[in-house]
Order: structure tokens, then C-alpha cells, then sequence
């Protein structure tokens, strides 16, 4: 009978051990992949957005969120040449209008907006279609108006009307050229110079209507 050789037994069974651990590893591993992909949807991962009107986000597809995101300043401002805005006063024309965005005001703050001046209770136009962001009181500005454009990215300012339209409510939706007020002297506004401040501003991605970035209205109205 031929002898055995230990030594060799003892490789080989070591060989098998860690054959059969490696098998048992890759096993497991296969298991745990396949659970997690079972478990994992086929569909792009849906992500919030806070709409105009509504105490919670409504949820769309990332996709949407994307093509959601800011425009640069240069392509907002392209994109308010195209719309043919409606001057906001009644019966102002285009010459009529002065650039006053970059005139200094209290406190070394820019105006960011332009004076219309017109008698006291003038008709204040909606400059776009859109939706009644904010009817909103301040000392500045007075009894003013926040809307929205009909895709949520600039807000229109109106500031220092005398009174809003007959009916004008928040969330209402409203269209070029609709009365919205009527042009007045509130806020810090001079009781001498009836006035319509109006202003626009490219809103951040959350869409509060206090806040943006402000955009010159006068090359927009006067061309």
C-alpha cells in the first residue's frame, strides 16, 4: 500500500476550505445585490417644489426640478424682451418713461425700480399675464402688489397705489393690461408726487415673492 503523504493531504484540504468559503462569500454577495435591486424603483427619484398658493410642496419628477432652475440674468432678460410687457400705467407711453433703477436712495441703497408718475388714481395695469402673488401693506412701499409671471420666474412689484381694483385677491389669476389698482401716493412716497414704483426680479428657486434679483423694468418698457 502506498504510503501517504500527510503534508500533501494537508495542502489539498486547505485548497478545498478556501474554495468553499470563496463560493459562500460570492453567494452572499449575489443575494444581497439582487435584494437591493429588486427593492430599488426603475423611476427617476421625484424631488419638491414650492408652488405659488400652497402650505406644502407639490412633488415632480427631478427632470422637472432641472429644467426648474434659474435662468442667468442674461437669459431672463431675454426671455421679458420677447413678452412685450404692458407699460403698467394707464395712458403712459413709452417716452414718457426715465431710468431711475440705479438712483440712489436712504441708506445708500440702489432704487432697483422705476417711478412712473402719473395723477393720483390712475389705472395700474397688469404688465403680464400671471397670478396674484402677495396684496401686501409696508412702510416703504405703501399698499403694493406682488405678481407672479404664468411660469413662477420674475415677480412684478407695483408699490404706493391709493387702492387696489374691486375684487383683486390673492392667487387670483390675471392677464396683460387687467386693472389691478390705481396709483397713488402711500408709504414713503411724496403726498405731492403721485407715483406707480414698479419693479422686477428674477425669484429664487424657492419663489418667495419678497425676494429676488432685481432686473431694470426701463429697457423693458421704453423699446
Amino acid at each position: 500500500m502506498r504510503r501517504v503523504d500527510r503534508r500533501r493531504v494537508e495542502r489539498l484540504r486547505r485548497r478545498v476550505i478556501a474554495m468553499g468559503v470563496s463560493f459562500a462569500s460570492g453567494a452572499l454577495v449575489a443575494t444581497l445585490l439582487t435584494d437591493r435591486l429588486e427593492r430599488t424603483p426603475m423611476q427617476a427619484e421625484p424631488a419638491a417644489i414650492a408652488t405659488t398658493g400652497s402650505s406644502s410642496p407639490t412633488v415632480a419628477p427631478r427632470a422637472a426640478a432641472i429644467e426648474a432652475a434659474r435662468l442667468s440674468t442674461a437669459d431672463a432678460i431675454g426671455v421679458l424682451a420677447g413678452r412685450d410687457l404692458e407699460i403698467p400705467v394707464q395712458g403712459v407711453k413709452a417716452t414718457d418713461l426715465h431710468d431711475t433703477f440705479n438712483d440712489a436712495r436712504a441708506l445708500g441703497r440702489r432704487h432697483d425700480a422705476i417711478d412712473i408718475m402719473a395723477p393720483r388714481g390712475t389705472e395700474v395695469l397688469a404688465v403680464d399675464d400671471g397670478t396674484i402673488a402677495k396684496l401686501f401693506t409696508s412702510k416703504a412701499g405703501g399698499l403694493t402688489i406682488y405678481q407672479f409671471d404664468p411660469t413662477e420666474t420674475f415677480s412684478y412689484y407695483y408699490a404706493h397705489l391709493d387702492r387696489y381694483a374691486v375684487g383683486l385677491a390673492e392667487y387670483q389669476r390675471v392677464r396683460r393690461g387687467q386693472l389691478l389698482g390705481y396709483v397713488g401716493s402711500t408709504g414713503n412716497a411724496s403726498e405731492t408726487a403721485p407715483h406707480l414704483h414698479f419693479a422686477i426680479a428674477r425669484l429664487d428657486t424657492d419663489r418667495s415673492w419678497w425676494k429676488g434679483d432685481p432686473i431694470n423694468p426701463y429697457p423693458l418698457l421704453a423699446k
